[in-house]
């Protein structure tokens, strides 16, 4: 334990000058929370490591914010829904190349880092790949020093805490934010007011102009809280900005003074709403209201702060905005900017319409993320009326001259019209989100080459007929600061002692591998790597589902969002295929298999809840089973998340990548489990295929139809007809409908089970279930020759530089926002 007499105020830093590591930490249990160092834990270990951390990244923070503010070159602003960030501390410490200072601090207190990083909790503002790309987007922002600030909302419960209960999924709260948050700073001078409901009032200006402004609406605070983005060991600290909101009178004093306790909080309780929990379940009225909220929240607030920071300095001169300004919309959760940023130019700025309309074009970007057509927003027109109606109002001025300009080129065509409208007609006209974002914006993007061209082809294929320029490809990708230097430090260290480690900032440097792939001796500490990463592995596993893997076994890998186009349901259909092999005494040249799935199903999704359930209750039978023993394990890991991603990521040997062809729009799983040396098991779909380019055809294993052929047999397909036709299906159909899995619980699975014989599934999954049995007996047999799986892993890793977020990230800066690293970081 340190000598407490060596800390007194002379330990408080004076002119802006940090103490030594270990001292600011002292300082801040002592005079920031008021704690004996004789008598702490490491809760509060880790919230003074990270106030003293915090405070290493300010001064950076703040140049980077007034070299932000006073550039006239293009500033880009990042809208999402979500930002997945995980934990924080292990990413500062590692940009800001503190690992060692920090480390050789924590001795003294008999502790390690991991104990510590081990405290937080994942920041949970995201449900799954749309905002962990966003995270790593914004980590890329950093470390190019591109001038990139990150808009969101501050959700007080992050994505719901999974619980299985009887094999089935419980939600339970995510209170993220319980013991505060020692990364955030609130910024109350920037709160915004945003406006809800009234109705729109027409006015003469004093230039005899007709004016329109919002009277009588429910008013509500956007109160805005930073978080600093450090870029990896330079001079750039950017911003991820969430808003909270509030109210501005706490409770109704009249109503508390009359008696009425219950009435006097409940405005304050609908305004926190807003900020309270990540997407409401859409199920009912209400969700969907609340949603729609959030949306407008989150781009109100953030357009109100650019407009505010621009005004400030160039007054009511819009003319150069979209020239300096663009505005990223990640998926059609941001889409309300494009009439939003109408309003404020028109209606409090004072611009006409086709000004307004020039600089909202001029700035609007748009990344589609979907291939999905029913994930494609659409709100009710009457829901807009009521909660917007100013922006109903525009929507309709844009969609009349959007069809005004389209008729011209289609004369006639009135189905044509139909289709491209942005209000879809009906007995409840609807308002297609992702329509107004292409008409709204100067790029239209998706994230991977066969998802973009899908887009072109089929969900967007007019408005690629119209603007065909407007169109563009930016594949995904990860940073591998996080998804490989901090979670597999093993693998860092060797990568480091054999390359150098360049790599870290350029992933292009993994190339450098390659010609030691065959090499026996760098083979011999790979594998020493990958075995110690599946020690860990297991023994997380073990610690949270009680399912022993054998160490020697392939590790098998399926984790992300539960959802029936991800096809974890084909997954747990080949661990009965196995099972039944093994319960027959087919175990000639079996391989033994642990197969880990993990991933959270939406609370309204009812099937994905089934699959989750028909997992954990094969995965009783099969774990319990005698038979299995040494050759087979099946575990579903609860409450998958980030920080748990980076325990699974570099102990995976084989990752499934399993969708239905045509269907992903990109998958960035497949790109983390690809630079930690895991190959890949999957369809030509989404960035599979370009992650098979890269790693070489005969270095994955590629099973199922590709999407022309997912189209194709629709038209005539008879999933009875292959279940009958081949005896391993059958036998595995059969297990599962005779009850095996759910003796105590018949019927259960009824709904799974029809809906892979029905016709009808879009999935096709029995379509691609031999292929799959196929593909995954040609991995067992290439794992046995551990020289060739070890040469093949070796050769992904070497090959994942094209999946790096800088080079992502670095294609949007040049081909679409048009935006130059800040001078002088």
């Amino acid at each position: 334990m340190l000598d407490q007499t060596q800390v007194s105020d002379s330990s408080k830093p004076s002119n802006g000058v940090l103490l030594p590591i270990s001292d600011e930490i002292r300082r801040h249990l002592l005079y920031t929370f008021g704690h004996d160092e004789s008598h702490v834990n490491n809760n509060y270990r880790y919230r003074a490591l990270a106030a003293t951390v915090r405070d290493r990244v300010t001064k950076k923070w703040r140049k980077t914010r007034e070299l932000f503010e006073q550039s006239d070159q293009r500033k880009v602003h990042y809208l999402s829904l979500e930002f997945l960030l995980g934990r924080s501390l292990n990413n500062a410490v590692q940009n800001l190349d503190l690992e060692s200072p920090v480390r050789e601090a924590l001795q003294g207190y008999g502790v390690d880092l991991e104990e510590i990083a081990d405290q937080e909790l994942d920041a949970g503002l995201g449900n799954g790949g749309l905002g962990r790309l966003a995270a790593c987007f914004l980590d890329s922002c950093a470390n190019l020093q591109l001038p990139v600030v990150g808009y969101g909302i501050r959700y007080e419960f992050g994505m719901f805490h999974q619980l299985i209960e009887n094999g089935r999924q419980v939600e339970a709260p995510d209170h993220w934010l319980r013991d505060g948050n020692p990364w955030e700073i609130e910024r109350p001078e920037d709160t915004r007011t945003i406006r809800f409901y009234g109705h729109t009032q027409r006015s003469i200006n004093e230039k005899g102009e007709q004016v329109s402004s919002l009277v009588d609406t429910h008013d509500l605070l956007a109160v805005p809280y930073d978080m600093p983005i450090p870029g990896y060991k330079n001079d750039t600290v950017n911003t991820l900005r969430l808003w909270k909101a509030s109210t501005a009178d706490v409770f109704n004093l009249a109503e508390f003074n009359s008696g009425n306790y219950t009435d006097a909080v409940v405005q304050m309780n609908n305004a926190e709403q807003i900020s309270m929990v990540l997407y409401p379940n859409d199920s009912s009225e209400n969700g969907k209201e609340l949603r729609l909220k959030q949306q407008y929240f989150l781009v109100s607030a953030s357009l109100q702060d650019i407009i505010a920071k621009w005004v400030e300095k160039n007054g009511d001169d819009f003319t150069k905005f979209g020239e300096q300004n663009c505005f990223q919309l990640n998926d059609t959760h941001p889409a309300c900017a494009v009439p939003e940023l109408m309003r404020l130019l028109m209606d409090e700025h004072g611009l006409e319409w086709d000004e307004a309309w020039k600089v909202t074009t001029s700035c609007m970007a748009y990344t589609n993320h979907t291939l999905l057509p029913e994930a494609l927003e659409r709100w009710s027109v009457a829901l807009f009326s009521r909660l917007l109606p100013r922006l109903l109002e525009i929507i309709y001025d844009i969609n009349a001259k959007f069809l005004k300009q389209v008729a011209k080129e289609y004369p006639g065509d009135v189905d044509v019209l139909r289709r491209v409208s942005l209000v879809e007609e009906g007995d409840q006209p609807h308002i297609r989100m992702a329509y107004l974002s292409i008409v709204g914006s100067f790029s239209v993007n998706g994230v991977a080459a066969l998802h973009t061209g899908l887009l072109k082809k089929g969900l967007f294929a007019d408005f690629y007929k119209i603007w065909p320029k407007k169109f563009n490809n930016k594949t995904n990708g990860v940073t591998q600061r996080r998804w490989l230097s901090h979670c597999n430090p093993g693998l860092r260290d060797l990568l480091n002692d054999t390359i150098g480690d360049k790599w870290e900032g350029d992933l292009v440097e993994m190339a450098k591998l390659a010609p030691l792939a065959s090499d026996k001796a760098f083979q011999k500490k790979w594998i020493a790597v990958k075995q110690e990463n599946k020690r860990r592995l297991a023994e997380h596993v073990l610690q949270h589902t009680g399912v022993e893997f054998m160490e020697d076994a392939i590790f098998d890998v399926q984790v992300k969002r539960i959802h029936e186009y991800k096809r974890q349901l084909l997954n747990v259909l080949h661990v009965v295929h196995l099972y039944d092999r093994i319960r027959r005494g087919d175990t000639k040249n079996m391989t033994p298999r642990c197969v880990l799935i993990g991933g959270k199903a939406a609370p309204g999704y009812h099937v994905a809840k089934l699959i989750v359930k028909l997992i954990n209750n094969v995965a009783s039978v099969v774990n319990n089973d005698p038979a299995t023993k040494g050759l087979l394990r099946l575990a579903f890991f609860p409450n998958y998340r980030v920080s748990t991603m980076e325990i699974i990521c570099p102990g995976t040997e084989l990752s499934e990548q399993i969708s239905t062809a045509g269907k992903e729009a990109s998958g960035t799983g497949n790109m983390k489990f690809m630079m930690n040396g895991a190959l890949t098991i999957g369809t030509l779909d989404g960035a599979n295929i370009e992650i098979r380019e890269k790693a070489g055809a005969e270095n994955f294993f590629l099973f199922g139809l590709d999407a022309a052929g997912v189209v194709d047999i629709r038209k005539a397909y008879d999933p009875n007809g292959i279940i009958a036709g081949d005896e391993e299906i059958r036998r595995v159909m059969e297990l599962i409908e005779g009850g095996t899995f759910n003796k105590n619980e018949p019927g259960i699975f009824d709904l799974l089970t029809s809906g892979l014989r029905n016709p009808q599934d879009q999935w096709v999954t029995m379509a691609d279930f031999r292929s799959y049995i196929d593909a995954q007996q040609e991995a067992g047999d290439c794992y046995r020759d551990k020289e060739r799986w070890n040469r093949m892993s070796i050769l992904n890793s070497a090959h994942s530089g094209w999946f790096s977020s800088d080079r992502t990230i670095g294609q949007y800066a040049d081909e679409i926002w048009s935006a130059k690293p800040l001078q002088g970081s």
